[in-house]
C-alpha cells in the first residue's frame, strides 16, 4: 500500500503550541523566562500551515525588536523542523517588560 494511501497525520493546535513556547524560551535564552512568566501561545493549524500568537515578558533594557526577530525566527525553524509545517504568521505580544535595575517583590523595590 503506497503511503499516501494509509491515511494522514494530524498534528494537534495544542502540539504545535508547545513547540512554538519552547521555541520562544530558546530564543530568549531562558533570560526572562527564569525569573517570570514563560511564553504562552496559541495556534491554529490548517492545510499544513500554523499561525501563531504568542505572549512573552522579555528583560529591560534590551533590543526589543531584535528580541522579537530572534523568537519568531526560532518558532519558524522549530515548527518546520518539528512539525514539518510552514508558519505564514507569527503574532509576539510583549505582555511585560522586566528591569534588571530595579528587583520588585509584588509592589516594592528591592535593592
Amino acid at each position: 500500500m503506497e503511503p499516501a494511501e494509509r491515511g494522514a497525520t494530524r498534528i494537534a493546535d495544542r502540539v504545535v503550541a508547545k513547540i512554538a513556547s519552547q521555541a520562544a524560551r530558546e530564543a530568549l535564552h531562558g533570560a526572562a523566562t527564569e525569573r517570570h512568566e514563560s511564553p504562552r501561545a496559541s495556534v491554529v493549524v490548517r492545510d499544513g500551515t500554523a499561525r501563531v500568537r504568542i505572549s512573552v515578558a522579555l528583560d529591560y533594557p534590551a533590543d526589543i525588536g531584535d528580541r522579537c526577530r530572534a523568537v519568531h525566527g526560532r518558532i519558524v525553524e522549530r515548527i518546520r523542523g518539528l512539525a514539518g509545517m510552514e508558519v505564514p504568521e507569527v503574532v509576539i505580544t510583549v505582555e511585560r517588560l522586566h528591569s534588571s535595575h530595579t528587583g520588585r517583590v509584588g509592589a516594592e523595590r528591592v535593592r
